[in-house]
């Protein structure tokens, strides 16, 4: 794997624990599964393959950031208006 991608794909994984910290099955849990998503394409060595399989990791960043954003969001609404 060339650097500027190995430096990528570290970036993604570190990022993806530090956003795994509040998922809703907990940290083990996430920490385990994301393991083991890098671990199953850790011999791919083709570029356009990685540079995919960066492409959906951020997508997955993404997805989770908004899932965070979403809880946020009804825990604040929650606290402010009644239920219905």
């Amino acid at each position: 794997m060339a650097n500027p991608m190995r430096g990528a794909v570290i970036r993604l994984y570190k990022n993806l624990l530090y956003l795994g910290r509040d998922y809703p099955k907990g940290r083990d849990y996430f920490r385990n599964q994301l393991k083991a998503a890098f671990m199953k394409n850790k011999d791919v060595t083709d570029p356009e393959k990685i540079k995919e399989l960066i492409a959906r990791g951020e997508f997955v960043t993404k997805e989770l950031e908004a899932l965070y954003y979403l809880r946020k969001y009804r825990a604040l609404k929650k606290r402010y208006y009644e239920p219905e």
